[in-house]
């Protein structure tokens, strides 16, 4: 993919970053059998990138026992540098109060900070928060801003979502078939899976019923120009 009482707007969004989302330590602890000692040198000598990695080993258990309180402390040196995936990660945690306490404002200010680098995720949770009110006070303004962030660089639930605010005017726009076409086309055509393929397909049908011809011949050649334009960014 280039490079998101709980609507379904909600949902989808904790589904979309929870798969790539858990109680605070410090490097003392560190269980560190299975760890690259050459991996663990260079995180603690201040490398972010690695400390990245290596949190997310702790996280989800890859080659280590999972240690969710070495996650937050490897996930926070990162952030601490800037590394916008690990200011991500570190949201998430505050977000779901996994290592620490549960804190939407904070998973919204560590999020922020990677959103502001152009992290595809981070900007569709941002668009989330703002139309969810989550750690932010509701804004459908600033959503819109940040889902059209996230969509200009290819990221699937923001097109997504763009689209169907469009097609069925919620986030406070005046329903517009022709943007809601272009933007669910976009989705659908994103590398993505059958099933999220199949949810923008869904919706693109639906807004393409609302349009002639002409009309939609204009919108495929937009959407082809569009993918001319942002070439997918290598893995």
């Amino acid at each position: 993919m280039r490079t998101r009482s709980l609507s379904l707007w909600a949902v989808l969004a904790l589904l979309s970053c929870a798969g790539v989302w858990a109680k605070s330590g410090s490097a003392a602890e560190s269980q560190t059998k299975g760890i690259d000692p050459a991996l663990l040198a260079k995180a603690e000598a201040g490398n972010a990138e690695t400390q990245y990695q290596l949190g997310s080993r702790y996280y989800s258990g890859d080659h280590v026992r999972r240690n969710y309180s070495q996650a937050e402390f490897w996930f926070r040196k990162g952030a601490e540098q800037g590394d916008p995936d690990s200011e991500f990660m570190l949201g998430g945690l505050y977000h779901f109060g996994q290592g620490v306490p549960q804190d939407s404002g904070q998973a919204f200010a560590w999020i922020m900070k990677a959103a502001e680098q152009g992290h595809g995720d981070a900007e569709f949770f941002i668009a989330t928060c703002y139309g969810e009110g989550w750690g932010v006070a509701k804004d459908n303004a600033q959503s819109m801003v940040w889902l059209r962030k996230g969509a200009a660089q290819g990221h699937f639930n923001s097109q997504y979502f763009l689209g169907r605010a469009y097609a069925f005017g919620f986030l406070g726009v005046p329903t517009d078939y022709a943007e809601a076409y272009f933007w669910l086309d976009l989705a659908a055509s994103e590398e993505v899976t059958r099933r999220e393929q199949k949810k923008a397909l869904k919706d693109r049908h639906v807004a393409a019923s609302h349009l002639t011809p002409t009309e939609l011949a204009s919108l495929q050649e937009r959407a082809r120009k569009w993918f001319e334009d942002h070439p997918a960014k290598p893995e």
